[in-house]
């Protein structure tokens, strides 16, 4: 049985990109929720991970830490329904993950994961410039792929779990993107996965 640990839901984007996959790929697991900024979080977070972060994937004793690398293992363990059947849409999907893992630091910085706040925050012209890439982005997946299907690349893939949190960032702080941009993030936010995560955010907010 997997065992996917994870932060607070309405906070912890990282967090979500996994659990998504999960979800998505229909592979039963149990779900471990660690509240971050407290002081149980990191002797927690120590007894499944040697990172003392999460997310953290428990396969039968075996640990895997960082959300890409879980959802590769995740892909592995489903035979492959992760990615794009097509060698170059699966090699594009993985390089828009790939820069999403490691770039956009301004709108992360600018613009933090809130998923229940309606919040106005201006952008500094480096997060402008994140915006308008990732809008860049989706309008090209959607360009090559929009005939197969809803998502970035047709079918859901872990390049829409990748970027999950930027819909919902792009949701709280109400960006001005372009109208492709816009219906994707629709797409997105009726997702049934998304939005079960959503309302536990909510739940737990609420009982904060």
């Amino acid at each position: 049985m997997l065992t996917l640990v994870i932060g607070n839901k309405n906070l912890s984007s990282w967090s979500l990109r996994p659990w998504l996959v999960v979800r998505h790929l229909g592979l039963p697991f149990a779900e471990v929720k660690l509240m971050l900024d407290t002081p149980e979080f990191k002797p927690a977070a120590l007894r499944y991970s040697p990172s003392g972060r999460v997310p953290v994937l428990v396969d039968d004793g075996f640990a895997v830490w960082d959300s890409l690398a879980i959802a590769e293992y995740l892909n592995e363990k489903s035979g492959g329904r992760g990615w794009p059947a097509n060698d170059q849409a699966r090699a594009h999907a993985r390089a828009i993950s790939a820069e999403m893992h490691s770039g956009f630091a301004a709108l992360r910085q600018t613009w933090p994961m809130d998923i229940t706040a309606r919040r106005e925050v201006p952008l500094t012209p480096a997060a402008a410039g994140d915006v308008a890439r990732v809008d860049g982005l989706w309008q090209e997946c959607r360009a090559r792929h929009g005939e197969r299907g809803p998502w970035l690349f047709g079918d859901y893939s872990i390049a829409d779990a990748m970027y999950a949190p930027v819909v919902l960032r792009f949701n709280t702080y109400q960006a001005n993107v372009s109208p492709v941009a816009r219906a994707y993030i629709e797409q997105t936010l009726a997702d049934p996965h998304l939005r079960a995560w959503m309302q536990q955010a909510r739940e737990e907010v609420g009982a904060a």
